[in-house]
């Protein structure tokens, strides 16, 4: 069973003004409000983020059925972008596994790898004992799904009130906080690189391919820094 103490613990860490589940909550409100514009109906817009419970993931899929995607396409395409969350997950488990705790707990918690309870956890699981770190990460991952299914519930009874300029500043909230936490933690060689990379080679592979500018610029900054750092 989840370790009551632990799990409520979890639960209670997204409270402070510098909790990354404000960033969350406003980015799902601006998905919320798409998802109404997009013609979904509340119970689909609730569903989505049940399921996907990523930003990114949940633009992708609205967006690709708004132009008529197929179902196979759309799978792929919210896979791909959900990707990124692979190194989040290997970085996160050895800090969780304990041998005394159930498989069933670490299947079921995967779902609630993101941004926001990845940064939560990386933080704080230091003051945990290791045995009781997955109760407390369940516990952090059910408080930021939590929000961001209210979220998006708000955001879509809200859509009327929201324009276009407001949604877009909503959205990018979240990636904005995350790249902030990022700059905060250059402590080491690779993530000073693979940020200062990153910013600079995804901005001049715009000019050469706007649509896979990012992705170029990541991996190519991503493997730069690594390798040098590797060295170091």
């Amino acid at each position: 069973m989840i370790n009551s103490k632990y799990f409520f613990r979890g639960l209670n860490s997204i409270k402070g003004i510098d909790s990354p589940a404000i960033a969350l909550g406003a980015s799902f409100i601006a998905i919320g409000a798409l998802l109404k514009n997009l013609g979904f109906t509340i119970q689909e817009s609730i569903f989505s983020t049940f399921l996907t419970y990523a930003l990114p993931g949940s633009l992708i899929m609205a967006e690709s059925m708004f132009i008529g995607a197929s179902l196979i396409n759309i799978f792929i395409a919210v896979w791909l972008v959900n990707a990124r969350l692979y190194p989040m997950t290997v970085s996160l488990m050895p800090l969780l596994l304990h041998k005394s705790q159930p498989k069933w707990k670490y299947y079921f918690s995967c779902h609630f790898v993101a941004v926001s309870s990845w940064l939560i956890i990386k933080d704080n699981y230091k003051s945990v004992k290791k045995k009781y770190r997955i109760d407390y990460w369940i516990g952090i991952g059910v408080a930021t799904w939590s929000i961001a299914i209210f979220s998006t519930i708000t955001g879509y009874l809200a859509s009327d009130f929201l324009n276009k300029d407001i949604l877009i500043g909503l959205a990018i909230l979240n990636p904005i906080y995350f790249m902030c936490m990022m700059l905060g933690a250059m402590r080491t060689l690779q993530v000073s690189l693979s940020i200062i990379l990153g910013s600079t080679l995804g901005t001049s592979f715009y000019f050469v391919s706007p649509e896979w500018c990012i992705l170029f610029g990541g991996v190519i900054a991503g493997t730069i820094a690594f390798f040098i750092g590797e060295r170091k």
